[in-house]
């Protein structure tokens, strides 16, 4: 006589039926998770207060995939930057003078921005202590601020890059005290309210250049 079969036991939906199986990860979607939410804590919190275990919480996922996708924190941290940067570059092509206030404006508050712009440019201000780190960052601050002293002198000018480079101060400055401070009525600000403050502030130090 055979032997009387064992109980049946159900299959949970959405899991795997053969046993020791597990359904597998998506890397990718899971490493694209963890630098959007890398780079937003990094943004907000600066490099040294942002912990691994609060990225990994935040993502819902284990600790141990930073390591497996990045290696260290400061690996996920350069990462995020390098995406900012490409990002940045892109999206700061060659404006004319009388766009750049607009530009600046939809950039900071624009009601239809979907991929955190406002986020990288702020990551642009943080620095973890390293040296190939630092050079990203720097490297496209200065080459935005130069694409602006173009559009504002035409030429190669140390004067204009300097009041290039105060308008993108402000500008970041803008985005910091919308984000990490809330500061009202700057935070609640729409990207309309923003235009004219910014056009005043891109004539008075950049249209100069043109005229002197």
């Amino acid at each position: 006589m055979g032997t009387a079969p064992g109980p049946v036991m159900p299959v949970a939906p959405g899991r795997a039926t053969i046993p020791g199986t597990r359904r597998p990860r998506d890397a990718e979607r899971t490493r694209a998770q963890l630098l959007a939410v890398a780079t937003g804590r990094f943004a907000r919190n600066g490099y040294a207060t942002t912990t691994v275990r609060d990225i990994a919480d935040d993502a819902g996922v284990n600790v141990a995939l930073i390591s497996r996708y990045f290696t260290s924190k400061e690996g996920l941290f350069e990462a995020c930057l390098a995406e900012a940067v490409t990002e940045v570059r892109r999206d700061s092509d060659d404006t004319p003078l009388d766009r750049i206030a607009a530009a600046l404006a939809h950039k900071i508050a624009g009601p239809d921005r979907e991929d955190r712009l406002p986020e990288r440019f702020l990551l642009l201000l943080r620095s973890s202590g390293d040296q190939h780190a630092e050079d990203m960052r720097l490297g496209v601050l200065r080459t935005i601020s130069e694409r602006m002293a173009s559009a504002a002198a035409g030429h190669d000018d140390g004067s204009a890059l300097l009041r290039a480079q105060i308008v993108l101060s402000a500008a970041l400055g803008i985005i910091l005290m919308r984000g990490s401070l809330g500061l009202q009525p700057l935070a609640g600000a729409t990207e309309q309210d923003l235009a004219a403050p910014l056009a005043d502030l891109v004539n008075a130090l950049c249209a100069k250049d043109r005229t002197s």
